[in-house]
């Protein structure tokens, strides 16, 4: 998808902090935060090897992650239009045409665009909100980045499960409640629970969210990362957290 790299009136370029990747966002709209950013963290990608993201949004993980692994190509899909355009327009602001391909289309049409078994690593910063349980935004673009709408969880694995070689891996991150939830969802679609890491505001809190890595047929074992803690009980940051905003890698 190309398009004309200019900011649209709703939308300016923001820095990412990491080696001059820019990047174009709504004002208004929906912004991507700090999971995308401790996903991007987590997930571990190999020298040419081909990247789909789920749900791209803003491109944010196709960028970061192409500085991390320079020797990866991304397929990344995103079903609204004015944010697809958005996306590719950030891809373009960057130069990375030739790494990173935008497509707008629904993730349950990916294995028809790129193949099935076409690729070693899914990433997905899915929305959070489950489907007839939440309070929805009252702005579109924010409803369909953060509440499951007409495409859920189940859909997403349905369509990673399609996409992924086998032993291929899937990233995501997705609340803690709902962890015996993801779980079960991603083995009736054949990704085994592989790495778990929890992500806790504080360490005298229960986690909130929870990084999560799955392969594609593989035998059951799951391995626990010390938990991310955010902040210290003072409200400031942790050096690991920081850490993780600065790294190039």
């Amino acid at each position: 998808m190309k398009s004309d790299m200019a900011a649209h009136e709703d939308e300016r370029i923001e820095d990412l902090q990491n080696d001059g990747l820019l990047i174009l966002q709504k004002t208004q709209g929906f912004r991507f935060g700090m999971d995308s950013i401790l996903l991007k963290d987590f997930v571990r990608i190999k020298p040419n090897e081909h990247v789909a993201d789920l749900g791209t949004g803003s491109a944010v993980l196709p960028l970061l992650l192409s500085r991390k692994e320079p020797a990866a190509r991304f397929s990344a899909f995103e079903w609204q239009p004015d944010i697809a355009d958005m996306a590719a327009r950030s891809v373009s602001l960057n130069k990375m045409e030739a790494k990173i391909t935008i497509y707008c289309d629904d993730i349950r049409n990916a294995a028809a665009r790129i193949g099935k078994a076409s690729v070693q690593v899914v990433v997905c910063n899915p929305p959070y909100g489950k489907k007839d349980n939440i309070i929805l935004s009252q702005s579109e673009n924010k409803r369909l980045s953060r509440h499951e709408t007409d495409c859920e969880i189940g859909d997403i694995l349905k369509a990673a499960e399609s996409l992924l070689k086998n032993q291929g891996r899937l990233y995501v991150v997705f609340p803690a409640p709902r962890m015996l939830e993801l779980f079960d969802r991603m083995r009736e679609h054949h990704l085994e629970p592989k790495r778990l890491r929890m992500v806790c505001g504080k360490a005298s809190k229960a986690p909130y969210l929870l990084l999560v890595e799955g392969m594609k047929n593989a035998r059951p074992m799951l391995h626990w990362l010390p938990p991310l803690i955010v902040h210290h009980e003072d409200g400031s940051e942790t050096e690991e957290l920081k850490a993780i905003y600065t790294s190039k890698r």
